[in-house]
């Protein structure tokens, strides 16, 4: 970690839902909450490898852990990880919606239907599924719960080069999660959002080049590049109720400066 991580007692033993959890801020974010002592359930697809590594540093630090495998983006996913969660913790208290990706770098002349379709299982519609899912299954609790989703500084500045159409589901996650923060706050259910600047994991590995990544950095107050642990706090922070318990349908900006809304 970059800096000790705040213990927010509240969490410990609360069950925890994280999707996309192997690689990244969702790794990150799920060994912060095992350091909380949560249970949390780990999704991956195909990181296998990755996953149990999540798990163990979890159970090492004194939480629980599962691996939670899945492909987000088919319908029966959401339901099915739920349940899961549900099954090996008693219950659902905070649920993250982390699993995203920009799919490729696709100017316009090159869009297809296939191409949009694959942006938007990945980072609309699977999100969609999963807040309706948790906040059914939080609602049956009649315990409340914090359901926190992953949008971006893209959503905010329409993105780079090729990154529209990501850029654009990310601004579809920024815009619900306020709404979905209005309806579901008679449920107590809290939502809110984490907007990462650029952070370097598997994400700019694979679709940034060297000269991207210091253009960007160049315009970065702080004169660095974000690591996942930057973000890790502002997860657990979101799902304290002791910590954030009147907070909700907000966005927690994580980006070195770059954007300051």
């Amino acid at each position: 970690m970059t800096s000790p991580l705040p213990v927010f007692p509240d969490l410990a033993g609360k069950a925890v839902l994280i999707t996309g959890a192997s690689t990244g801020i969702g790794a990150a974010a799920a060994r912060a909450f095992g350091h909380n002592r949560a249970r949390v359930a780990v999704n991956f697809n195909a990181s296998r490898a990755a996953a149990e590594a999540v798990v163990a540093d979890i159970q090492e630090a004194g939480g629980e852990a599962i691996l939670a495998p899945g492909d987000v983006t088919r319908p029966e996913t959401a339901q099915r990880l739920v349940e899961q969660t549900v099954a090996a913790f008693g219950g659902l208290d905070v649920l993250v919606n982390n699993a995203g990706a920009l799919v490729k770098r696709t100017p316009v002349a090159d869009y297809s239907d296939e191409f949009v379709d694959d942006v938007l299982d990945l980072n609309v519609r699977h999100v969609v599924r999963f807040l309706r899912e948790g906040a059914a299954q939080m609602r049956r609790q009649g315990s409340g719960g914090s359901i926190i989703n992953l949008s971006s500084i893209a959503a905010r500045s329409g993105g780079g080069t090729g990154s529209v159409i990501y850029a654009a589901a990310k601004g579809f996650v920024a815009v619900a999660t306020r709404g979905w923060a209005k309806e579901l706050v008679q449920d107590n259910i809290r939502v809110n959002a984490v907007s990462p600047g650029v952070i370097m994991t598997p994400f700019h590995e694979r679709y940034s080049t060297p000269e991207q990544l210091a253009a960007m950095q160049a315009t970065i107050p702080m004169k660095r590049l974000g690591v996942a642990d930057d973000c890790a706090a502002a997860f657990l922070y979101l799902a304290s109720s002791i910590a954030s318990g009147y907070v909700t349908g907000q966005m927690i900006e994580v980006n070195g400066g770059q954007s300051m809304p």
